[in-house]
């Protein structure tokens, strides 16, 4: 694997810890106010690493866009990890690859494939399973469902404004995230700042490593290698999650949760590799 290949595979480690220290982090904060602190604090920092850089005009509006998608994205997926394990939203989050083709055909008019209409039907067979294989989804299982249908949105977009100048457009998507997570928590939510330690160093974490330190590798290393492996590559997310939250907070599946797992991955695969 080329160093390029192993910074992608270090940043989706980076991603798949964040759901742990996400579900302990919810024992002290209001979900979006958590989200507020995160991409508060990712954003200061990316102003202090790239300065000016990261401020061009020209991508203020698509950048308000993708930080809406993103907003709507990390807000569903952890209000949805206070009704479900960290597992599942890994799992259910990793949808978004699936989903992307369709979002893409209405939005981008791309052709969808038989391979995209295969990857999707195990990917809902996987969600079933993992959801308990009941009448009806799981309340925290749903909402992550609809953080992957705004991650695949995101993606979308991102491809849309593609020419955009990638380094000042994560800023300001990362950016507006924050303003509408701190709006939304003034609104909605109770203020809250523990004394303890521990849930802030989930908050910086994922702002650091996840966040800031993960996009600046991406953006680094993704162009040393193709798209068809980075997609593999980023395709082990919900694997880490799993291992993460096994180690961090005890957590494993049921058979049917592991199976529902890995008609996910299935799918996952089947789409990453028709390219």
């Amino acid at each position: 694997m080329k160093k390029a290949e192993l910074a992608l595979l270090g940043v989706t480690v980076f991603w798949g810890f964040t759901f742990p220290a996400m579900k302990v982090s919810l024992n002290y904060f209001p979900p979006i106010l958590f989200l507020a602190y995160r991409f508060g604090l990712a954003s200061l920092l990316m102003l202090l690493i790239f300065g000016r850089r990261a401020l061009k005009r020209e991508t203020f509006k698509e950048g308000f866009i993708l930080g809406l998608t993103l907003f709507f994205g990390h807000g569903f997926q952890i209000v949805g990890l206070k009704y479900t394990t960290a597992s599942n939203s890994a799992f259910i989050t990793s949808l978004y690859v699936v989903l992307t083709p369709f979002i893409a055909y209405f939005m981008l008019g791309e052709k969808v494939t038989g391979r995209d209409l295969t990857s999707l039907v195990l990917a809902v067979i996987g969600l079933y399973l993992i959801s308990g294989a009941g009448t009806s989804i799981n309340y925290g299982d749903f909402l992550t469902l609809l953080c992957a249908v705004s991650f695949a949105f995101q993606i979308v977009l991102v491809h849309k404004f593609g020419e955009k100048d990638y380094l000042s457009l994560t800023f300001w998507q990362l950016f507006w995230n924050f303003i509408f997570s701190a709006l939304f928590a003034l609104a909605f939510e109770e203020p809250a700042f523990p004394r303890e330690v521990l849930p802030w160093v989930g908050v910086i974490y994922t702002a650091v490593f996840a966040t800031v330190i993960a996009f600046t590798v991406q953006l680094k290393y993704q162009r040393y290698t193709t798209a068809q492996r980075a997609a593999l590559i980023y395709s082990s997310e919900p694997v880490f999650g799993s291992l993460a939250a096994y180690i961090a907070l005890g957590e494993t599946l049921s058979l049917r949760g592991y199976l529902g797992a890995a008609l996910i991955m299935s799918g996952i695969l089947n789409e990453v590799r028709k390219n």
